[in-house]
């Protein structure tokens, strides 16, 4: 679960949500995802299945494994939506304030690669 922390933050990324609105989405406290975030605190069993269940196509195996990268997504997870996660464009304006601490590039494949500043 060393890699959990990171996983999330691409999660929430990828839904255009804050904390605060992930911890509603999944029906957590926002300090359960503010303490998961930070690495205070490892991320519970019930922590992780609300996440799965709440979020479409997220596969359990990537959530629950240490892979960060070419991670095993699929569309089984969730018989929904069609649609692999994580695939997802997010368009933000950004203003001349802003820096841009990480880049994250999403392959059709599933896998993803994370480049820090």
């Amino acid at each position: 679960m060393e890699n959990f922390a990171e996983k999330l933050k691409t999660i929430i990324i990828n839904e255009g949500l804050s904390a605060s609105k992930f911890a509603q989405k999944i029906g957590v406290q926002r300090s359960s995802v503010s303490h998961v975030l930070s690495g205070r605190n490892k991320p519970s069993l019930d922590f992780i299945l609300k996440i799965h269940k709440s979020i479409n196509n997220i596969d359990l195996d990537w959530l629950l494994s240490n892979k960060l990268e070419n991670s095993s997504l699929n569309n089984d997870t969730t018989p929904h939506n069609n649609e692999t996660y994580p695939n997802k464009i997010i368009e933000k304006n950004f203003s001349h304030e802003h820096q841009i601490d990480r880049i994250v590039f999403f392959f059709k494949d599933g896998s993803f690669k994370t480049y820090n500043n």
